[in-house]
């Protein structure tokens, strides 16, 4: 999804301060994705700081002093950025991927069901299809990517072949490379 992006003010179509009706309106729906937000939504997404940036591919991306939080492609769920992910580690559940397919998630590969049930990794035991995940590495303390579950954990166990979650945002795409997006 969020590949398409270059990692340059070249993707950037318009920058627009967001009304405080609908700021109200994407904390609630942030919320609902995020609850452990809950408690600190309001420092997170400060009154008249929040700024939404629209940029090629259908892809906004919400941003506070020019610090990209999170990204939605169109009325898709909204993504938080890796940075934010790694300030907040808790607010996504993590599913690990063994050694070997750590050089293929940075790459921007999507994670088979083989890397999540070898025996470095580690899968969560009850987690549906088409939730947000954070994706760790073996031996790693920080997130290397976000991903989307394809199937249920229970049938990435038992079926234990395909792709089991689709990479969204990895270290070093197009997302990770826009530090600032400052006017």
């Amino acid at each position: 999804m969020l590949r398409s992006l270059v990692g340059s003010e070249m993707c950037i179509r318009d920058r627009s301060q967001i009304k405080s009706s609908a700021q109200r309106g994407i904390k609630s729906s942030l919320i609902d994705q995020y609850p452990m937000l809950e408690d600190i939504i309001d420092e997170l997404l400060p009154k008249k700081e929040l700024v939404q940036v629209k940029c090629q591919g259908h892809i906004n991306l919400l941003t506070v002093g020019g610090e990209i939080l999170f990204a939605q492609q169109r009325d898709g769920p909204h993504f938080p950025h890796l940075r934010l992910l790694h300030k907040y580690p808790e607010m996504l559940p993590h599913v690990r991927v063994d050694r070997g397919a750590i050089k293929h998630v940075l790459q921007g590969a999507n994670i088979m069901c083989r890397g999540l049930t070898s025996a470095g990794a580690d899968l969560p035991v009850d987690l549906p299809e088409d939730t947000v995940v954070a994706i760790m590495a073996e031996g790693k303390d920080h997130a290397c990517a976000i991903g989307v579950t394809k199937m249920s954990t229970a049938d990435i166990q038992e079926i234990n072949a395909d792709t089991g979650v689709t990479s969204i945002h990895y270290l070093n795409d197009g997302l990770w490379q826009i530090t600032d997006v400052r006017p």
